[in-house]
């Protein structure tokens, strides 16, 4: 019993020294993380570190991108640069890693790290990080955004038309670049745009432009110009042409003319595709091209003039013609009519009248005034509404005289 006694009082006892063994190993422990917690702390307030954010960089297609990246206290450690879309290591302090040629990294006093990407691609676009191997890794991302300037694609984009009058159409332009480019529609000389709910305008924004019932006022040169803030702006040329049937315009249908006069017979055809054009007599008898006849064309877009010169006009010339036109989409003719007029009633300008009156005295005074006996020059035209006064005139001086001698 007394044994047994002993063996646990031993026991307690032992016990006791390794509680009081325990408790003052933690209170080691705990010394120890203290201390090493406050090396620590001054330890981080020298750590390297970002003296500020990556500014984003955006640059064209085929130019240098330059992203810089500031830190401080770097001391023993290095900065890399990564794409982050790859996972890629670019640099590492001053070595370049990437294979290609385009990339390079410069330093200024180790504090700012530029990365500069030559020669820029579509592909570049995108996030990369600025590293500092600290443990843990302390990073942080700039975004380089490739801008390329607008492109009118071959494919996708309408090219020159031709249409039937009466039908509908659009005109697609398709684009391409960074930022997306904005199209819009104009035609050659500023001529109006006719939408299909009839209005005008002098532009129009978009990458279709329909119309919906084409007419000859549609005819022309459209533009598509495409823009995105990058230049240069492009813009390609689509050329609408419609087809229609011939149709003719006289001005004046009725016609007179003297014999032996000179004059020309005109009218005016509208048509496409060119249409065949030419004079003929009420018998369908073809105007033949002679000296005195010279058929004249004068064409100008859709609208052609054709003159008929007709000189020394003489009995035959005097009937009806007909203008014709003719196409593969149909054929219309006019009609003009050339009657004869009276010739002019004969005018006193063609009459010379002269009169040389010689007397002793060069005037005299009469029951009808003074009356002046000096030499009269009737060579120039008198006005026809002065000719009876003038008339009149010299009967009377005729009377004078008469008086005069029989005194």
């Amino acid at each position: 019993m007394r044994s047994k006694s002993s063996f646990r009082g031993r026991k307690m006892n032992f016990v006791c020294q390794l509680t009081l063994l325990g408790s003052g190993r933690m209170v080691l422990a705990m010394l120890v993380l203290d201390s090493l917690l406050a090396g620590t702390t001054d330890a981080t307030t020298h750590e390297p570190g970002f003296s500020g954010p990556i500014a984003n960089v955006t640059a064209p297609l085929g130019r240098e991108a330059i992203l810089a990246c500031t830190v401080h206290n770097l001391s023993s450690y290095k900065v890399a640069w990564l794409r982050v879309d790859t996972q890629t290591i670019l640099t590492i302090h001053t070595h370049v890693i990437s294979r290609s040629r385009r990339v390079g990294v410069t330093h200024s006093d180790h504090r700012t790290w530029f990365l500069h990407i030559r020669e820029l691609r579509e592909t570049d676009r995108g996030w990369y990080m600025c590293q500092i191997n600290t443990d843990p890794m302390k990073s942080q991302l700039g975004y380089l955004d490739v801008v390329v300037p607008p492109d009118i694609l071959d494919r996708g984009t309408s090219t020159d038309q031709t249409l039937r009058e009466g039908t509908a159409t659009s005109l697609t332009c398709a684009t391409s670049g960074s930022p997306h480019p904005q199209v819009t529609w104009r035609r050659e000389h500023s001529k109006p745009i006719t939408l299909a709910d009839g209005t005008q305008v002098t532009s129009y924004e978009g990458p279709v432009l329909n119309i919906s019932r084409v007419s000859r006022q549609h005819a022309g040169a459209y533009l598509c110009i495409a823009s995105n803030g990058v230049p240069p702006t492009v813009s390609k040329r689509i050329m609408i042409t419609i087809e229609f049937p011939p149709v003719i315009t006289i001005r004046n249908q009725l016609v007179g003319a003297v014999i032996g006069s000179d004059l020309v017979l005109e009218c005016e055809t509208e048509a496409f595709p060119k249409p065949v054009s030419y004079w003929s007599r009420e018998s369908g008898e073809i105007v033949p091209v002679e000296i005195s006849h010279e058929q004249q064309k004068s064409d100008t877009s859709y609208r052609s003039v054709l003159r008929l010169p007709i000189r020394r006009v003489s009995t035959y010339d005097y009937g009806t013609y007909k203008c014709v036109s003719k196409n593969s989409l149909g054929d219309t003719e006019g009609t003009i009519k050339l009657y004869p007029m009276p010739p002019p009633a004969l005018e006193n300008t063609n009459v010379v009248q002269r009169m040389n009156i010689m007397a002793e005295r060069p005037s005299e005074s009469t029951d009808f005034g003074t009356q002046d006996f000096r030499l009269q020059d009737y060579n120039r035209a008198v006005p026809g509404d002065q000719f009876s006064y003038g008339f009149l005139f010299l009967i009377i001086l005729i009377k004078v005289l008469i008086n005069r001698a029989s005194l």
